[in-house]
């Protein structure tokens, strides 16, 4: 028994000075200089989901009730100012239009009948004017009784009366021109809202009705980008806010593309929904090709400046999970074990096992 012990322990140490022998080569390789590890200032970012959308975005409504017949666009087409998007039935409003162009007519009609009226009024109301100031010369010098005088003067305001009813139907005919007419150039504007055009130049986002689907006023026919300017929103949780302020510079990052942009913030919501305490950020982006409403990206945002260890990747050798740097100590090189984190543009950050200032190996063979 106790020669198989001792058989294992001179096992075991063989096998170390083997691993450490095997690492000693792996460190080992062609020198190609020396290196510095140096401190830097890094950034720690803080990372919010965000989706990408127009900056100016609306949606187009029917003013008018009526059936849509065709819709002429779809999606990601691009549209000028003034171009047939979708056209309703006008058969409805047609018929209005002549409805009310009859009774403009009628309005018209009455109106001449109304002036004959008030012609014929004048002319019997001339004509009991006249009677009733003879009769009252006759009554003054005797030759006409008073039961003549009052028959005149009966006669005479009969016809006043005929008078202002005959002038009060004129105004009432010019009323009715005027009620007829409106509702003339009320049905003649409800007939041009029967075909819908583009507002202003852009690109359809989306089509939210089919030829047969009943239109109707607060009812979102088409979505369009009037504009190529784009924007990210994302949330950013509530502890993180504070490093944000209208102006402010960031990165976005956009996944599908891999690629990033410098961003501005230009509007930050004074409110944090209470389910996810978060606050919503819009930021500016450039209109860049690859780019569309409804993409998903990253907003970077900078919360703490701190300093680490950084040193070039050709100076750290790796064996199994292992990770190595040779350090100038005197006059000879010491192997020595660090551990590595992320990477940055001058090298990876060490985490641990080198304090800044070291002299290390660099190797030809990374």
């Amino acid at each position: 028994m106790s020669s198989f012990r001792i058989l294992s322990f001179r096992s075991l140490v063989g096998a170390l000075i083997l691993f450490l022998s095997l690492a000693s080569n792996a460190v080992g390789g062609d020198a190609v200089g020396e290196v510095r590890a140096v401190m830097e200032s890094v950034t720690d970012w803080y990372e919010a989901v965000g989706t990408i959308r127009p900056k100016t975005a609306s949606k187009i409504e029917a003013q008018v009730t009526a059936e849509v017949l065709d819709v002429k666009v779809r999606p990601g087409d691009r549209v000028e100012k003034g171009q047939v998007l979708i056209i309703l039935d006008n058969r409805p409003l047609t018929s209005r239009r002549a409805q009310a162009i009859s009774a403009l007519e009628s309005a018209v009609a009455a109106k001449n009948q109304a002036h004959q009226g008030v012609a014929a009024a004048e002319a019997a109301f001339n004509q009991a004017l006249a009677q009733v100031n003879r009769i009252r010369g006759f009554f003054r010098s005797e030759a006409a009784t008073a039961q003549e005088l009052e028959a005149a003067e009966s006669t005479y305001r009969q016809a006043e009366a005929g008078l202002h009813q005959a002038r009060a139907g004129l105004a009432a005919a010019d009323a009715g021109i005027r009620g007829a007419g409106a509702v003339v150039r009320e049905s003649e504007i409800s007939l041009g809202y029967a075909v819908i055009t583009a507002p202003e130049e852009g690109e359809i986002l989306g089509r939210l009705v089919e030829p047969g689907d009943l239109a109707m006023p607060g009812k979102p026919l088409l979505a369009i980008q009037t504009g190529r300017r784009l924007r990210m929103e994302a949330y950013v949780r509530e502890g993180a806010i504070v490093d944000v302020a209208p102006g402010s510079r960031l990165s976005a990052y956009i996944t599908a593309t891999g690629q990033s942009f410098d961003t501005v913030v230009e509007e930050i919501v004074p409110y944090a929904d209470p389910m996810t305490r978060t606050f919503l950020i819009k930021t500016s982006l450039p209109a860049a090709p690859g780019l569309y409403p409804g993409m998903f990206g990253r907003l970077r945002i900078p919360v703490e400046v701190h300093s680490v260890v950084v040193i070039p990747e050709n100076a750290v050798k790796r064996v199994g999970q292992l990770e190595i740097v040779e350090v100038r100590e005197a006059d000879a090189w010491v192997s020595r074990y660090i551990q590595t984190g992320e990477r940055h543009a001058g090298g990876i950050e060490v985490l641990s096992g080198l304090s800044g200032g070291e002299i290390l190996r660099l190797r030809g063979d990374e």
